[in-house]
C-alpha cells in the first residue's frame, strides 16, 4: 500500500528548501580554525563563488544554506591555506628539472647524482648541465670541493650546480669559460675562489651571475611544464599563496598569462628582483594585481648567506679569522632604492642575515620612514642581529620575515660561523616578533623543504624532524603554536598586504583551506610531521585530495 504525504507536508519541505540561502559548497562536522582576531572555532562553512559567506556551528549552516557540494569532514581539521611569506616559486620550479644535489652526504655523492642525471637526461648540443642543493656542511670534509672531477667527466659540456642557499655554486671549466671568468678577476659583492693561481671553480654571491647569466634561457613552454609541477606540489603540502621572493619582470608576466588561462591555479606575490629592467617598466605602472597574483614590491639583497659565509659581520668569522663577509652592494645603493620607493605604493625587502647588514638596513629603513607606519617594509631572514638593534624593527614598524627551519638548519654548524656569544642572539624569532607583534613566516624553498608542517615544527619546538636537540635549540626564542599558526596563515597575509582577502576564514575571504588529519594545536611534536594533508582547497576548487580519501 502506498503511503500518500500530506500536501502541507509538501509545501512545508519544499518552503524549507527554498528559504535556505544556495551556496556552492559546504563544509560541515570539522575543527575549523578560523584564525580570525579573536582566534575563535567553528564546525562548518558555506563557500559561493569562491569566497566564504557564512561560517559557524553545523546546524546554523546546514539549517540556513544548500549547495551542490556538502562534504562531511569527518571531525578532520581545517585552517586557514598556508601561505609561505618568503619562498622561490620559480626557482623552485626549475629546481624540479635539474639535478636534485639536496641531502647530498659528499662531493663524491654529489658527482654520482650528476651522472645519474645526465644518464636519463643526457644534454643536447649546447645545452648545460645544472643542479642544486649541496651543502659542504654536511659533508665530512667541510670545505668547499673543486672542480677537478667536473671537469674530467664533462670536458665540453658547461656545468654549473648550486649550492643550497642559492649564494655559491661551483662550475667546471667549460662554464667558467662560457663566462669568460678568468684567475685574477675581482668584483664587488662576490668571490672568485682560487687555490695556488687556479680557478677552483667556486663561486660566491655576485660571482655566481657571471656564469648563470650565460646559461641559455628555458622555453616557454619547458617553464609551464616547472611552474605548474611546483604549483601541484605546493597544494600537496596544503600551500595556497606563495610569495615569490626575487624574480624578473618576464616571469612575473608570464605567470599572469598562465593564470589568466587557468593554466596556473596557484596565488602568488610577488617581489621583483633589484634590477633597473624592473623598475623601469612597474614603476610608472604602479602595483599589478589580481585574484591570483600580486606584484606590488621589490626584493634587494644587503649580504649573502652564513653557510657560504657571505653574511656580512660586524666582527670577524669565528672559524675564519679576518674575514666578516661583504655587502653584495655599496650602502649608497641600497639609500637610493629605499628614496626611490618611498613615494610609491611598492613595499621593499630586503634579504638581510649578517648583523652589520641588518644594522645596514635597518638604519636606512629608519632615514626614510622616520617612525610607527604602515608600510611594511620587510627585512627578509634577519638571522643575526645585534641585540642593540633589535628594537629598530618596532621603532620603524619592520616587519621581520623569517624561516624558522633555518634555525634549526644551521644550529649543527652556526655557532663555529659565529662564536659563543653572537650565536645566542641569532635566530630570535621571539625577540624579533615581540618588536610589531605580529611577523609572517616562510620556508625560502628550495633553500629549504617545501612542507609547512616543518615550519610549525621548528617554530614551536625549535628542533629538527628528528626531534634534536632534546628540548630545542635555543628554545627562548620558540613561538607558541598559535603564533606559529598565525604567521603561516594570516600574519603572513599581513606580510603581502593580502589580510583582507585570505589568512583567515571568515564571511567574505577566499574559500583557500587546507584539511588536516591531525591537530596543529595539540599533536605531540614527536608525531607533528605524521600529519597528513588530507585536501587543499583554492577558491572554493579541491585543488588536491589525498590518495585514499572521499
Amino acid at each position: 500500500m502506498k503511503l500518500l504525504m500530506p500536501v502541507c507536508c509538501i509545501a512545508l519541505f519544499c518552503w524549507s528548501c527554498s528559504s535556505k540561502k544556495q551556496a556552492d559548497l559546504i563544509i560541515h562536522h570539522a575543527v575549523i580554525y578560523t584564525v580570525d582576531a579573536h582566534f575563535s572555532r567553528a564546525q562548518a562553512m558555506a563557500v559561493r563563488g569562491g569566497k566564504i559567506v557564512a561560517v559557524g556551528d553545523d546546524k546554523t549552516i546546514l539549517d540556513n544554506y544548500t549547495a551542490s557540494r556538502i562534504e562531511d569532514a569527518a571531525g578532520h581539521f581545517i585552517y586557514p591555506g598556508f601561505i609561505d611569506a618568503h619562498a622561490h616559486f620559480v626557482e623552485y620550479g626549475l629546481s624540479l628539472q635539474q639535478a636534485d644535489l639536496t641531502g647530498t652526504q659528499s662531493w663524491r655523492e654529489v658527482i654520482d647524482r650528476v651522472k645519474a642525471f645526465t644518464g636519463s637526461h643526457p644534454p643536447a648540443a649546447g645545452q648545460w648541465v645544472l643542479g642544486r642543493g649541496w651543502d659542504q656542511n654536511d659533508w665530512p670534509q667541510k670545505s668547499f670541493p673543486d672542480k677537478t672531477l667536473l671537469d674530467s667527466l664533462f670536458p665540453h659540456t658547461p656545468v654549473l650546480l648550486g649550492r643550497v642557499d642559492g649564494h655559491a655554486a661551483i662550475a667546471n671549466q667549460a662554464a667558467l669559460d662560457a663566462a669568460g671568468v678568468h684567475t685574477g678577476q675581482t668584483l664587488g659583492g662576490g668571490v672568485i675562489e682560487t687555490r695556488q693561481g687556479k680557478l677552483t671553480g667556486i663561486l660566491i654571491d655576485n660571482a655566481v651571475g657571471l656564469v648563470q647569466d650565460k646559461v641559455p634561457q628555458p622555453t616557454i613552454a619547458y617553464v609551464q611544464k616547472a611552474l605548474q609541477e611546483a604549483a601541484a606540489n605546493c597544494f600537496a603540502a596544503g600551500l595556497t599563496t606563495i610569495a615569490d621572493c626575487g624574480i624578473m619582470k618576464d616571469a612575473a608576466l608570464l605567470i599572469d598569462s598562465l593564470q589568466q588561462k587557468q593554466l596556473l591555479k596557484m596565488r602568488l606575490y610577488v617581489l621583483l628582483t633589484d634590477s633597473a629592467v624592473n623598475y623601469d617598466y612597474f614603476l610608472p605602472k604602479g602595483p599589478y594585481r589580481t585574484d591570483h597574483i600580486n606584484i606590488a614590491g621589490f626584493k634587494c639583497y644587503a649580504d649573502g648567506a652564513l653557510g657560504s659565509r657571505g653574511a656580512c659581520l660586524l666582527q670577524d668569522y669565528a672559524d675564519k679569522p679576518g674575514w666578516r663577509g661583504f655587502l653584495l652592494h655599496d650602502s649608497s645603493h641600497f639609500a637610493m632604492r629605499a628614496a626611490q620607493l618611498a613615494n610609491t605604493r611598492f613595499q621593499l625587502c630586503t634579504h638581510a642575515i649578517g648583523d652589520s647588514a641588518n644594522r645596514v638596513i635597518l638604519r636606512i629603513y629608519g632615514n626614510v620612514l622616520k617612525g610607527k607606519n604602515d608600510r611594511r617594509w620587510r627585512i627578509e631572514h634577519a638571522q643575526v642581529v645585534a641585540p642593540a638593534d633589535i628594537p629598530l624593527f618596532g621603532q620603524y614598524s619592520i616587519i621581520p620575515s623569517v624561516q624558522p627551519t633555518h634555525a634549526t638548519s644551521d644550529m649543527y654548524w652556526a655557532g663555529a660561523r659565529l662564536g659563543p656569544e653572537r650565536i645566542h642572539h641569532a635566530y630570535a624569532n621571539q625577540q624579533l616578533l615581540q618588536q610589531n607583534g605580529w611577523m609572517p613566516l616562510g620556508t625560502d624553498f628550495p633553500v629549504e623543504d617545501i612542507n609547512p608542517l616543518k615550519t610549525f615544527l621548528a617554530a614551536v619546538a625549535r628542533t629538527d624532524a628528528s626531534g634534536y636537540p632534546p628540548g630545542g635549540f635555543q628554545k627562548e626564542n620558540a613561538l607558541t603554536r598559535q603564533q606559529a599558526l598565525q604567521g603561516m596563515t594570516i600574519w603572513a597575509a599581513k606580510g603581502c598586504f593580502e589580510e583582507k582577502s585570505r589568512g583567515s576564514l571568515e564571511a567574505g575571504k577566499l574559500a583557500d583551506f587546507v584539511i588536516l588529519d591531525h591537530d596543529l594545536m595539540g599533536v605531540p611534536f614527536n608525531a607533528l610531521l605524521n600529519t597528513r594533508v588530507l585536501a587543499t582547497f583554492s577558491g572554493g576548487e579541491k585543488v588536491y585530495k589525498a590518495g585514499g580519501v572521499k
